[in-house]
């Protein structure tokens, strides 16, 4: 499937292709991070997301919880 990024800058706007989401998640996390606006990733079937929608449908949500902090770990409650 074809991949298209999009991304608004002071310059004007830009379009980048890829063949995977992957690539497309890398490239649309990189023009957020050289402080673009507006970026998008359009899939073949013109699907438009952003790239913390498009990462969440691939990974899942993202964990509020650090590694190992789940109800096992929790500490126990202190004494009065």
């Amino acid at each position: 499937m074809n991949f298209t990024v999009t991304g608004r800058g002071a310059a004007g706007r830009y379009d980048y292709r890829h063949a995977s989401a992957l690539s497309a998640l890398d490239q649309g996390l990189s023009l957020l991070a050289a402080g673009m606006a507006d970026v998008l990733i359009v899939d073949g079937c013109g699907r438009a997301r952003t790239p913390a929608a498009l990462y969440q449908s691939l990974f899942g949500p993202a964990s509020s919880e650090p590694a190992g902090a789940g109800p096992a770990a929790a500490a126990p409650p202190l004494a009065a």
